[in-house]
């Protein structure tokens, strides 16, 4: 009887936990990829992750990622290591839910990793074509241009915000332990939200 108890309440535990999750995202891997132009090599090589994070209410949500399978294990190590910190992730979204377009999904602070694009301004795939590039907090974190204007142009960098980052941050130093790079440290402009994994012959 005693057995069936802790088992009942184990279980009530676990629901209940389960009741305090906020769904940002529940999506099939096919239904993140849906109108994706990428190459069917690439498509093969993404996976859909589901991560449970701290949003900017203190609760915790989950949402999804679409990143190449080689970025999984070292995103796994960071997003742990977020939740620990708690720091807050706004939302974690892919990008179909924005029609595949960057910058709406940008100024909606929304935290992304595979969209099959340029490089802004280039005809060079941006590693994010690959799954192998995330943005984070993007409107929290902008582009900040020589000039001083910002992409998003509406938004703030104000690293005593939570969900920043700046270079003596412990998930910056994470990210380029694990031999990624941050884009804060780009020598064109200042890429806040940016973390990218380099890997030869993609």
């Amino acid at each position: 009887m005693k057995s069936l108890f802790i088992l009942f309440f184990i279980m009530s535990v676990a629901l209940f936990s389960e009741e305090k999750v906020i769904i940002d995202s529940d999506l099939t891997l096919e239904e993140a990829i849906k109108g994706t132009t990428a190459t069917i090599d690439v498509v093969q090589s993404l996976i859909l992750m589901n991560v449970e994070y701290y949003s900017i209410d203190n609760k915790i949500h989950r949402g999804q990622i679409v990143v190449n399978k080689i970025a999984e294990s070292d995103l796994k190590i960071v997003f742990a290591k977020m939740r620990e910190l708690k720091f807050p992730i706004n939302k974690m979204i892919p990008i179909v839910k924005y029609n595949w377009n960057d910058s709406s999904s940008m100024e909606d602070n929304n935290t992304s990793a595979f969209c099959y694009r340029n490089i802004a301004g280039t005809n060079r795939l941006s590693n994010h074509s690959f799954g192998l590039a995330v943005d984070i907090n993007p409107f929290f974190n902008p582009v900040v241009f020589k000039s001083g204007s910002h992409d998003p142009k509406n938004a703030k960098y104000d690293t005593k915000r939570p969900g920043t980052f700046n270079a003596n941050h412990e998930l910056v130093r994470l990210f380029k332990e694990l031999g990624w790079r941050w884009g804060g440290e780009f020598s064109k402009y200042a890429d806040n939200h940016h973390f990218d994994l380099i890997v030869k012959d993609k």
